[in-house]
């Protein structure tokens, strides 16, 4: 009966095994000339130091929590031992990923000067080790796990603690490297581009190395750690529902133990397809030589595209295979489907090559108030079709497979994560194989090659970060209904005219506000640091403009990762207190309340912010294209100012909102056995 169990094993090793084929591909590339791989070790270096000591302070507090967990009546050394297992394996998936990340960079600026396609292949596949490292760890601990813990009285709640030390360790790293990313983004552009009137990564900017360690540490590591966390926590609050599927019939197996048994095995084997599927479409990604973003979006689509399409088919297999209802089947295609469209609407109103952000551009005309009053009611205005989508795709999952056909749609949005993540981490290499050239000096032919794989990064980002919200939307509801399930609490008991409820809603949507605050401020802090010191440098070291001296760029990094860890603590160690404390406070009702207005509010602020930011960066790019007086001109100044504020909403605050949301939910379902049955001290 565990047969399928053991082959989702199977085929987790088989992924570790085909990203280990990949490492060997990227390893075995050019790294370029001395001048690139200089740079690129100045980048790796910085990063590993980074995550080296942010990695340092995570062990001192998944060591605390471990040890708290296995001492709290109701959960015990199993939750424990899954919560250490959850931080290590995502901390790793972040490492593997960042390290690779370092190492594709130089390959794909070498690979570039051989031609396009050779360059998006290096960087796409060094993107993909990540993508498969994620989804193949992910599983293979799922699976370990369940074999292990499936007999206990709380499976579910043991289980959860996995995702527990996943998340614990992922707002860590989305916040920590955000902060990174973004100050030293910042202090580069206010000071090289408005101020000294310099190209982006020019060698003569103090603070462009910090910036491109930044892409990796917050933008591969950071984003590696939060997908991590979602895949698993889809899974698991899948499973944790398997008692509602058999009662909702949901589940066609004779027999109420087997049919739970059929429910709980679903959403990892339909994660096993969605292994197979992605890295088949791995190998679908392949341009011409066309410098056209039609055709290089068009390449990375096709996998996209490829693996949804084999997830569908592999999927109608297995339900027939385990015999489970189709409404499973249209429950994953609803969480597919809606996945890629959201991916798309953020595309539409974040890409220059739409009206939305054209009209971002043009507001620029008139100075840096009316672009940021034009792109913050552009990231505004982004919120209406994906909160249609999450809508319907919840009303179609459930009317066909109940509440258990929610969770499984997020797992059906989630299971070509493989090669999704990869168009997603693809970015950050593109973008750093963009500085590298440009810092080295490369021929301009090179340089166009590179300059068009990084836009197309751009484009990739921000479309990754509107799958990465979507996902986190319906995997944190998923884990609410969890919770809701396992404590006992029923439609009619969560009622908002109980004054529990109302009170948690209240606090849960004040929680992504202040979150919001706390990760803008770091950034301020740390940029303000940052500018300051590139000013310095500017002033003090003789013959830097000139190009007879050269900066101190690992100073602006020290700096950057001093200031990101010191200000990452507050804001992570809140989002896990915070669920805690309204539960043994206010009771489970309370809790229940307060995570739907967390999950609601954090939706929609994490689209808003996430699409208002990547319009103003791209706003100022199509100016640069020559729009609006191009380069230089007050346009192309005031949207730098844009960009500049949309850069914390971006890839600070939005993106580690959807671990916020999905963390505190996994941790009201690891502790649900604690709060059952009570009514809080003052509920």
């Amino acid at each position: 009966m565990e047969i399928p169990v053991w082959i989702m094993i199977a085929i987790s090793a088989c992924g570790i095994g085909f990203a280990y084929y990949l490492v060997r591909y990227v390893m075995g590339c050019d790294q370029g000339s001395d001048v690139i791989r200089n740079i690129s070790s100045a980048i790796k270096e910085g990063a590993n130091a980074f995550l080296k000591r942010q990695y340092m302070l995570l062990a001192i507090f998944v060591a605390v929590v471990t040890l708290i967990l296995a001492f709290v009546p109701g959960l015990g050394w199993q939750v424990a031992v899954t919560f250490l297992s959850g931080a290590i394996c995502s901390g790793l998936a972040g490492f593997i990923g960042m390290s690779m990340a370092v190492r594709s960079n130089s390959r794909t600026a070498a690979a570039a000067q051989k031609s396009l396609n050779d360059g998006l292949k290096v960087s796409f596949r060094g993107g993909a080790i990540m993508g498969i490292c994620v989804v193949s760890i992910g599983l293979l601990g799922v699976s370990i796990f369940y074999l292990i813990f499936k007999d206990y009285t709380s499976p579910a709640s043991i289980l959860a603690g996995f995702g527990f030390g996943a998340s614990s360790v992922a707002i860590f790293a989305r916040v920590g490297g955000g902060i990174f990313t973004k100050a030293a983004d910042t202090g580069a552009d206010l000071v090289g581009k408005v101020e000294q009137g310099i190209p982006e990564d020019d060698p003569r900017n103090a603070a462009v190395i910090a910036d491109l360690v930044g892409d990796n540490v917050g933008d591969v590591a950071g984003m590696g750690a939060d997908l991590f966390e979602s895949y698993v926590g889809a899974i698991i609050a899948t499973m944790a529902l398997s008692a509602i599927a058999v009662n909702a019939g949901v589940v066609d197996a004779i027999g109420t133990t087997a049919a739970q048994t059929v429910a709980w095995w679903l959403p990892m084997v339909i994660a096993g397809g969605g292994i197979i599927a992605s890295i088949i479409g791995v190998f679908f990604v392949k341009v011409g030589e066309k410098l056209e973003m039609e055709a290089l979006l068009g390449a990375l689509r096709r996998g996209t595209l490829v693996a949804s399409g084999l997830v569908i088919g592999f999927t109608a297999i297995i339900v027939w295979a385990l015999g489970a209802g189709w409404g499973v089947l249209a429950a994953v295609s609803a969480g597919l489907i809606a996945g890629f469209l959201i991916g798309e609407s953020t595309n539409y109103f974040t890409s220059y090559s739409f009206g939305p952000t054209k009209r971002v551009s043009e507001a620029s005309k008139m100075g840096a108030g009316t672009n940021i009053i034009s792109g913050f009611a552009n990231g505004l205005m982004s919120t209406v079709l994906p909160i249609i989508l999450v809508v319907i795709a919840i009303l179609v999952s459930h009317y066909v497979a109940d509440m258990y056909g929610i969770a499984i749609a997020g797992v059906g949005m989630l299971a070509t994560l493989g090669v999704s993540l990869a168009t997603d981490a693809y970015g950050p290499v593109a973008d750093n194989a963009g500085g590298i050239a440009e810092m080295s000096e490369l021929p301009s032919e090179i340089r166009d090659r590179t300059d068009a794989l990084d836009s197309l990064g751009n484009t990739t980002a921000a479309t990754g970060k509107g799958f990465a919200i979507g996902a986190a939307g319906i995997t944190a509801l998923a884990l609410m209904l969890s919770y809701a399930d396992a404590v006992g609490i029923t439609a009619a008991q969560f009622s908002l005219l109980d004054h529990r409820v109302l009170s948690g809603i209240l606090l849960g949507v004040m929680m992504p506000a202040i979150f919001c605050a706390l990760t803008m401020n770091a950034v301020g802090k740390t940029a303000f640091t940052i500018i300051g010191e590139v000013r310095r440098q500017f002033k003090e070291i003789v013959g830097i403009m000139t190009g007879e001296a050269k900066p101190d760029y690992a100073r602006c990094v020290d700096i950057c990762t001093t200031s990101a860890l010191k200000q990452m603590i507050i804001p992570g160690v809140m989002t896990v207190i915070a669920p805690i404390l309204v539960g043994f406070i206010l009771g489970p009702l309370a809790l229940g309340g307060f995570l739907i207005g967390a999950i609601a509010c954090g939706f929609i602020l994490a689209v808003t912010m996430a699409n208002a930011g990547g319009s103003w960066d791209n706003a100022k790019k199509y100016i640069e294209t020559g729009q609006y007086g191009g380069k230089g001109s007050d346009a192309h100044k005031a949207a730098v100012v844009g960009d500049t504020v949309g850069d914390p909403m971006k890839d600070t605050s939005g993106p580690s909102i959807n671990i916020m949301i999905k963390l505190m939910s996994v941790i009201a379902l690891v502790f649900a056995p604690v709060f059952v049955g009570t009514t809080g001290w003052i509920g």
